[in-house]
């Protein structure tokens, strides 16, 4: 497929989900060209792994050996590490949070912003450690990075190495699903009780749009529940 087109990644990704639409998200996982085959066995998995290139192969999809990796415990996808543990981040990329600079600048603050909230889901109360640091991003706002604001830079870089891992959905343990509200968003939390305690699914953040930031506290405490 050519190279520039604006429809090009669309229409790739259209024509290799047709390809494994028999096992998508049942042992395959497919974006682009990047593909992840998981099993719950170690049976099922000398089973399931031969499909896929055969699946390919069917089609006149080639790809070189070199770029796979067979029979691993863990494997990075994505930007994120993938495990029977449950998903953790690709520390390459948090060692980058860790050693970004504090912005001097708007222009310096929205990327650090911008690459750490690809991992908020593993970090809890979100939305309440980066608030000073939103503030800026307010039209007409003067961009000065006052103690409060770098404080929050150094936690939220600090959260990143403290984040747990997020355990894998469990159909048959008790889920739990936690949610609060502040004045400029609702959080949530969805967790699952084991013998351990409760096992973190997903930490999840929304900013309440204009409207909803005059509801009265018990209106949105109400909206996290919805």
């Amino acid at each position: 497929m050519p190279f520039g087109f604006t429809n090009a990644p669309a229409s790739f990704q259209n024509l290799v989900n047709d390809i494994f639409q028999h096992c998508l998200d049942i042992y395959a996982v497919v974006y682009m060209d990047e593909i992840m085959v998981f099993s719950k066995s170690e049976e099922e998995h000398v089973t399931h792994v031969p499909a896929v290139p055969s699946r390919l192969r069917a089609n006149n999809f080639f790809s070189k050996s070199s770029k796979w990796l067979f029979h691993v415990s863990s494997v990075e996808y994505l930007g994120y590490v993938f495990s029977s543990a449950g998903l953790n981040m690709d520390q390459a990329k948090v060692q980058q949070i860790l050693n970004w600079p504090p912005p001097r600048n708007l222009k310096a603050l929205q990327p650090f912003l911008g690459f750490a909230k690809f991992y908020h889901r593993f970090i809890k109360n979100y939305s309440k450690k980066i608030s000073s640091l939103t503030s800026f991003l307010k039209k007409d706002c003067c961009f000065f990075l006052n103690e409060e604001a770098l404080s929050q830079f150094h936690q939220l870089k600090e959260a990143f190495t403290t984040a747990p891992i997020l355990s894998h959905f469990n159909h048959s343990l008790p889920t739990i699903v936690e949610s609060d509200a502040s004045n400029y968003a609702l959080g949530a939390v969805l967790s699952q009780a084991s013998d351990s305690g409760k096992d973190p699914i997903e930490f999840d953040i929304r900013k309440l749009i204009p409207a909803e930031l005059n509801y009265e506290i018990h209106e949105q405490e109400l909206l996290g529940i919805v």
